[in-house]
């Protein structure tokens, strides 16, 4: 019989061990370093939803002047920045009051130009034709959470004449027409877009000073009550009871 040639067969099993432990170990490195870059990345995107905390911060007082209501005198005015992360949001004037612990309220003041269009016209074009006049404004709301500085909207009240008196989140306080020709007693809060009270309380006076229409309005905690009282004219008082209120008869007052 004719012989027949055995195939050639090499024995290439018997080096596949030497590549398959490097192979086998890398595979398991590249799972560790997998996993440890999932652990890293899970305390990022912790930090990542958790709000970044805003510095809120008053500057030093500055003395300044702003006009009576004749624009005939000008009168004193105590204000400073307020930053919000080192960034000048507003200029404030007077205390602030602390609503909670994450809300307060404090009394705007800002700068206007009072230059007339003649004077504008005829300054030079190297000249400054601006004439900064300080004024205040109305109550900004801001939020230490979210570093929000927001302006309160409250119904006839003037910056020149009404005093605001703060319980809580309530203000009381004495407004005016836009006409001028009447004189409000309202309770606001924060948050609603209606006063929960607004009474005629008689004809403003239209005084030069500041403040002058009333005194600031008088709160009593239980029960909750505000007192207020315009000139010579008696006390009114009014109860609030789960935002509703009401008038407290003068009986109920006592005799001075």
């Amino acid at each position: 019989m004719r012989n027949r040639r055995k195939p050639n067969i090499f024995a290439v099993q018997a080096s596949l061990p030497r590549y398959s432990a490097p192979c086998h170990s890398s595979i398991i490195m590249l799972r560790k370093l997998l996993l440890i870059c999932v652990l890293m990345c899970l305390p990022w995107s912790e930090c990542a939803a958790v709000p970044k905390a805003h510095v809120i911060a008053f500057g030093k007082w500055i003395s300044a002047k702003w006009p009576s209501a004749t624009g005939q005198k000008l009168l004193d005015l105590k204000v400073r920045p307020l930053f919000v992360d080192t960034r000048l949001k507003e200029y404030t004037t007077g205390t602030p009051h602390e609503l909670t612990d994450r809300l307060f309220v404090v009394r705007r003041a800002f700068r206007v130009n009072d230059a007339l269009p003649t004077e504008t016209a005829n300054a030079s074009a190297n000249a400054d034709a601006t004439r900064w006049q300080w004024q205040r404004g109305g109550w900004l709301l801001v939020d230490r959470l979210t570093g929000r500085v927001s302006q309160l909207n409250l119904p006839e009240f003037d910056p020149f004449y009404s005093t605001a008196s703060w319980y809580r989140d309530y203000i009381a306080y004495c407004g005016v027409s836009e006409d001028g020709k009447k004189l409000y007693a309202v309770v606001a809060q924060v948050g609603r877009r209606k006063p929960i009270l607004k009474k005629e309380a008689g004809e403003p006076a239209g005084a030069d000073d500041p403040d002058s229409e009333c005194p600031p309005p008088v709160w009593e905690r239980t029960p909750m009550r505000v007192t207020f009282q315009h000139g010579d004219d008696a006390k009114v008082v009014f109860s609030i009871r789960s935002r509703v209120v009401d008038v407290v008869n003068d009986a109920e007052e006592p005799e001075e």
